[in-house]
C-alpha cells in the first residue's frame, strides 16, 4: 500500500479554483469520499477542505490509477477541465506525501506560517473519515504521527509562540487601513472559530462588536462569550449598509451579500470575506473596500520572514519524524516474518524432542528440560540472524527515503 496526496492550495490555485473545489458540508463530504473509495486502487481516503486548501489523502495500491480516479472525480465536481486541474495540482506519493502531511499539520504549508487552526481542521477531517468508515489503520497511523510531529514543532520552536490566523491577519490589515478603530462598530456574520477569533481581536482593540447568524441562539452564545451584541439575521439588508466594518465567515454554499442588497453610503466601508466559498459577490463601487483571503498576502509574507528561523528548525524536526515514521512502518513488515520464523523453530524443537523421547534417546523425566534446551539453542542461533534482518531492512528503508527525498528536492529546484 502507498500514500498519495493530491493538493490544491493557495500556493498553486486561485481563490476561484479553490472555491469550485470546496466541500462545505457533511453531505458533500460523504458523497466525495464514497466515490473515492469506489476505486479498486484506493483503500482509504481523507478529504481536507479549508479556506486555503482542498486535499485528498489516500492509501492506495496503484498511485497512477488512484490519481486518474481523483482527477476525474474533481473534474466532474468542479466543472474544471482535466488539463487545468492536472496543471495546478501538487501530487505527492510515499515519503513526499508524508513530508507534505507533516508540514501541513505543523502549519509550515499554511498561508500564515504558525497559524493554529490547521491542526484542528486536520483532526476534524480525519475523525469524519474514520468515524464513517472511509479510512482505517494505515491513514490513522500517518495522521497520528503527523499530530505528534506538529506537537514537537510547537514545543521545540517559537513558530506558534504568538498564535495567528486569517482572522487575526484580517484585523491587523484593518488597523493598517484605518488610523483609529477604537470606538467604531463592526458586524461579524457567522459563529465559527474564525468569527470568534475576529471578535476577540476587535474587542481587545476597543471596537464595538455585533454578531449575526442565521441561528439566533448561536449568535447569542458567541456574543455572551465575547461580550458583544447581537443583530438578527433578518436585518442583514439594512445592517450591511450601516456598519463601517464587516467580517463574514459563514458556511453558506451561496453568497449572502450581493448587489441586490448593497446600497450607496456616504462613508467608507471595510469588508473582509473570510469564507470559502465566498460570502460576498458584488460589482458596484459604493466606497466599499473588500478584502478576500488571497488579498492578505502582504501581512502573510511579513509573517513568513519573522518566523523563518523557527521554520528552519521545524523542517529539521519534520525530517527526523519522517524517518521515525517509516522505521516504524518497516518494523510492521519485518516483525511478523521474524515471529513466524521463531514459531516454526519452536515447533520443530518440540517435534524433535518428542521424537527423541519416543525413541528412548532421552528419559521421559527430562522431557521439559530437553525442550527448553532446544528452544534456547535455536534462540541463540536466530538472535544474530534476526538482528541482521532488522538492521538490513532498516538500512534499505532509510536509503529508499533519502533517494525519494533527493528526487523531491531536484523537482523543486527545477
Amino acid at each position: 500500500m502507498q500514500y498519495l496526496i493530491i493538493s490544491f492550495s493557495h500556493k498553486n490555485s486561485t481563490l476561484e479554483i479553490r472555491e469550485k473545489l470546496t466541500y462545505p458540508d457533511d453531505m458533500s463530504l460523504h458523497g466525495c469520499l464514497k466515490k473515492l473509495n469506489k476505486s479498486d486502487a484506493i483503500n482509504e481516503a481523507i478529504l481536507i477542505s479549508t479556506c486555503n486548501r482542498m486535499e485528498v489523502l489516500c492509501s492506495c495500491s496503484d498511485t497512477v490509477e488512484a490519481t486518474k480516479h481523483i482527477f476525474n472525480l474533481l473534474t466532474q465536481r468542479a466543472g474544471i477541465t482535466l488539463e487545468e486541474l492536472e496543471g495546478r495540482a501538487d501530487v505527492f506519493d510515499e515519503s513526499s506525501a508524508i513530508h507534505h502531511l507533516f508540514s501541513v499539520a505543523a502549519s509550515l504549508d499554511s498561508m500564515v506560517i504558525g497559524e493554529t487552526q490547521i491542526a484542528g481542521q486536520l483532526k476534524d477531517a480525519f475523525r469524519f473519515s474514520y468515524d464513517n468508515g472511509y479510512c482505517g489503520k494505515k491513514l490513522a497511523r500517518a495522521m497520528k504521527d503527523a499530530f505528534k510531529c506538529a506537537a514537537k514543532v510547537r514545543n521545540s520552536t517559537s513558530i506558534s509562540s504568538k498564535p495567528v490566523s486569517m482572522a487575526s491577519v484580517s484585523v491587523a490589515k484593518l488597523k493598517s487601513l484605518v488610523d483609529d478603530i477604537k470606538g467604531k462598530r463592526a458586524l461579524i456574520i457567522g459563529v465559527g472559530e474564525m468569527s470568534e477569533i475576529t471578535a476577540k481581536h476587535l474587542i481587545s482593540a476597543g471596537v464595538d462588536v455585533y454578531i449575526m447568524n442565521r441561528t439566533l441562539h448561536k449568535a447569542e452564545e458567541l456574543a455572551k462569550r465575547c461580550s458583544a451584541k447581537v443583530v438578527p439575521f433578518e436585518s442583514l439588508p439594512e445592517a450591511i449598509n450601516e456598519f463601517e466594518f464587516l467580517f463574514t465567515a459563514t458556511s453558506s454554499n451561496e453568497p449572502i451579500i450581493t448587489d441586490k442588497i448593497i446600497k450607496s453610503c456616504d462613508f467608507d466601508r471595510y469588508w473582509f470575506d473570510l469564507a470559502m466559498p465566498r460570502d460576498i459577490i458584488y460589482t458596484k463601487g459604493n466606497r466599499i473596500n473588500l478584502y478576500v483571503i488571497d488579498d492578505l498576502k502582504v501581512i502573510v509574507d511579513e509573517n513568513i520572514e519573522q518566523r523563518e528561523e523557527s521554520a528552519k528548525m521545524a523542517h529539521g524536526i519534520i525530517g527526523r519524524s519522517i524517518v521515525e515514521f517509516f522505521e516504524y512502518l518497516n518494523t510492521l513488515d519485518i516483525e511478523p516474518f521474524i515471529k513466524e520464523i521463531y514459531e516454526k523453530a519452536y515447533k520443530n524443537a518440540y517435534e524433535e524432542s518428542s521424537r527423541a523421547i519416543k525413541c528412548g534417546y532421552i528419559p521421559k523425566e527430562y522431557e521439559e528440560q530437553s525442550r527448553k534446551m532446544c528452544e534456547q539453542t535455536l534462540k541463540r542461533f536466530l538472535h544474530d540472524l534476526t538482528k541482521e534482518m532488522r538492521e538490513s531492512s532498516h538500512e534499505q528503508n532509510i536509503l529508499s527515503q533519502f533517494k525519494t527525498q533527493e528526487k523531491r528536492i531536484e523537482v523543486e529546484k527545477k
